[in-house]
């Protein structure tokens, strides 16, 4: 098999394919033939080795990459209901960017129905991350005001989505003109263009009263107006800092992440009393061992995916050799939707 392995913190040439021996497949394994993995920001934390739960579970060397789809392989003898030549979506604690995979088979789920193995690839962090943001956290009532911060992006398309089917009114903020019919058919109300400098007082004009639920995985750049904007009983959840961190060909420098971090907003529980507001944060990599919460948002998102209320990701592949060059691009800023990695086994069905 084939993986890309990162052996120390760097730029994205320390992202290196090589040749290694499939993991052994345990009773309760699956072992699946990789066409496509998804490429997340998540992941260039990992290189950058800033990721807290890849140096808590992982360490030097570690593959990056949170998902994959593929053809089942093998399975342990404990495996039931999962045979060789299944296609499927795998769900991984990291070591998603390779040929092959084996994960315990509590991780791997039928793709939802019409889906391509690069459509599959793309939504599972995508939508988890979405779904536990607003279903299990936020719970948004009907009609309630929401602010998606970086809304043309895997997980802000998926938060748009996912409000607009819980009959919220969702305004959604992105980087650049050209993002925003992407939004609009997502079925945002409204959206803000913030590279024409007037974040801040286009929410206000769209929610006077504030609003009652703000995502947030920008970190620092929006963090403290966001908790501003918030309306009495409303909820901050923050579930990313991606402005502490640098951007596509900008050298990582320490001095900069502590100045970020002190600039960081702290927030005080007297405030959020007097105030009635709330501030919640997750790490879904943090969770894997909540199984049956797992199993039932899969669920819950396949079915939506196969009923046509929610839609994949808009993807955008690359080949796995090229996994530097997709984090390059995703670090931009520029892309809409999600990257995917395509193996030979994928570039062979035609990415399909």
């Amino acid at each position: 098999m084939q993986k890309i392995v990162i052996h120390r913190r760097g730029g994205y040439d320390r992202l290196v394919l090589e040749r290694h021996e499939v993991p052994a497949c345990s009773a309760h394994d699956v072992h699946v033939r990789v066409h496509a993995a998804g490429v997340n920001y998540a992941d260039c934390v990992v290189r950058m080795g800033l990721y807290s739960s890849a140096k808590e579970y992982v360490g030097w060397p570690i593959t990056p990459g949170f998902e994959a789809a593929g053809i089942v392989v093998r399975v342990g003898v404990e495996v039931k209901h999962l045979r060789a030549g299944d296609e499927v979506v795998v769900v991984t604690r990291f070591g998603g960017y390779a040929t092959d995979i084996v994960v315990p088979a509590r991780q791997v789920f039928p793709i939802p129905r019409g889906l391509t193995m690069t459509e599959a690839a793309g939504f599972p962090a995508v939508y988890l991350t979405a779904y536990h943001a607003a279903v299990m956290l936020a719970r948004p009532a009907a009609g309630a005001r929401v602010l998606v911060h970086s809304a043309a992006g895997g997980v802000g398309s998926a938060l748009v989505q996912i409000c607009r089917l819980l009959d919220c009114r969702v305004v959604g903020v992105v980087g650049g003109a050209h993002k925003v019919e992407h939004v609009r058919a997502l079925g945002a109300s409204e959206i803000i263009d913030r590279s024409q400098g007037r974040l801040w007082p286009e929410a206000e004009a769209h929610a006077p009263a504030g609003y009652d639920v703000v995502f947030d995985a920008n970190g620092v750049d929006t963090l403290g107006q966001s908790l501003r904007h918030l309306a009495p009983m409303g909820r901050l959840v923050v579930y990313g800092f991606a402005s502490m961190l640098p951007r596509a060909n900008r050298r990582f420098s320490w001095l900069r992440l502590a100045w970020h971090w002190l600039r960081t907003p702290r927030i005080s529980p007297f405030e959020l009393t007097d105030r009635n507001r709330s501030v919640m944060g997750f790490n879904l990599s943090y969770l894997f061992d909540h199984t049956k919460m797992l199993a039932e948002s899969m669920d819950q998102i396949s079915r939506w995916l196969d009923e046509g209320v929610i839609r994949p990701p808009a993807v955008s592949t690359f080949p796995l050799a090229a996994a530097g060059e997709a984090q390059r691009a995703l670090e931009t800023g520029n892309t809409v939707g999600k990257l995917v990695l395509v193996t030979d086994a994928g570039m062979n069905r035609g990415g399909a």
